[in-house]
């Protein structure tokens, strides 16, 4: 039998962190004390990406245990965004009346460090079971105002084929929905786990798009291209989500690099998330002002095709909230040009 060794498998303790030489191992105790709270995976691709002579690597920073995750804000909250006040049954959050989340799987394939939903997702809670799964497809089957449906976790591509492609096949039968979206972290975290034989478990007659997670330029390899290659050839329109992070992606350089990677890969960049409320991600956070100023930087930077949403994910459940910069004034009847001068223009 052949044993991977520690860079050949997904790392999940500090004592297999420090042997991949990602830690020293002085840390491995302090890793394992950040695992005890909050889930810790990291695949093989992604920790060949991690640069281990630069201490400020942005890749090691997203998923790499530190102890400041154990520090909470009062401000932070275990539910940042109110997914329970909106689960009317297992594994569904329906905030928007046309469209719900259906979450078949806490598990993903690695953890992120800022994950807004970080008490909730881990091997531990696993995935819904035959009679959950039923009747989360019931709420959807009588709620005939749901036109999209949304799976979410966790991570749906953590489920193998045959279970994926059951539960899409399923909502594919219900008439009033219209368009299936799948987010994943799979396409860059693990692109060897994207085959024809998983592209074909979503070719179903309802619309399916996917909008994968990508924080950084160094996440979109070649073999993360090709995976978003598999998925495009089987008529899968590609959407990117990014979350705002200080240290990764905050600087114009950094944010214009990942755009412009993702549209070379025909992914069109979708959402730019202010970082939520999540307990021990101050570290992350950067300011609202300090993003806006991003995105206002970026619009003379990068083409209209490049550009995300800036959306601040309002806490309590509210939903996303455009907070992009303003370009119009209607009290002073100008509009700021993409280089910050303020011209007149009629109302």
């Amino acid at each position: 039998m052949n044993v991977q060794s520690p860079r050949e498998r997904t790392l999940r303790t500090g004592a297999a962190l420090a042997e991949a030489g990602l830690i020293e191992q002085g840390r491995a105790a302090e890793a394992d004390a950040v695992a005890a709270h909050y889930a810790v995976a990291i695949t093989p691709h992604l920790a060949a990406l991690i640069d281990r002579d630069d201490p400020d690597d942005p890749i090691a920073r997203q998923f790499l245990p530190d102890t400041a995750e154990l520090e909470t804000a009062p401000m932070e909250r275990g539910d940042p965004i109110g997914d329970t006040l909106h689960s009317p049954v297992a594994g569904i959050v329906h905030r928007h009346a046309d469209r719900v989340l259906l979450m078949p799987s806490l598990v993903c394939p690695v953890y992120c460090r800022f994950c807004f939903r970080r008490e909730a997702v881990g091997p531990v809670n696993g995935v819904l079971g035959a009679a959950e799964l039923d009747a989360a497809r019931a709420y959807i089957t009588t709620h005939t105002e749901i036109r999209e449906v949304i799976l979410s976790g966790g991570d749906p591509m953590a489920l193998s084929d045959r279970r994926l492609g059951e539960i899409v096949a399923r909502l594919d039968e219900i008439p009033h929905v219209e368009t299936i979206r799948v987010h994943s972290r799979v396409p860059i975290a693990d692109p060897a786990r994207i085959t024809d034989g998983l592209a074909r478990a979503l070719s179903v007659k309802t619309p399916v798009w996917m909008v994968v997670h990508c924080n950084h330029a160094r996440e979109l390899t070649a073999e993360a291209g090709a995976a978003l290659a598999t998925l495009g050839r089987a008529g899968i329109p590609l959407l990117a989500q990014t979350v705002l992070l200080k240290g990764v992606n905050d600087d114009v350089a950094a944010m214009e690099a990942l755009l412009r990677a993702l549209l070379r890969r025909r992914v069109k960049p979708y959402y730019l998330h202010h970082a939520d409320l999540a307990p021990g991600t101050a570290h992350f956070r950067t300011t609202i002002a300090a993003g806006r100023a991003l995105m206002r930087a970026l619009r003379d930077r990068v083409p209209g095709i490049a550009m995300p949403v800036y959306v601040l994910d309002i806490p309590g459940g509210a939903g996303k909230a455009p907070i992009g910069p303003d370009h119009w004034d209607e009290a002073s009847g100008e509009v700021t040009d993409l280089r910050g001068e303020a011209r007149p223009y009629p109302p």
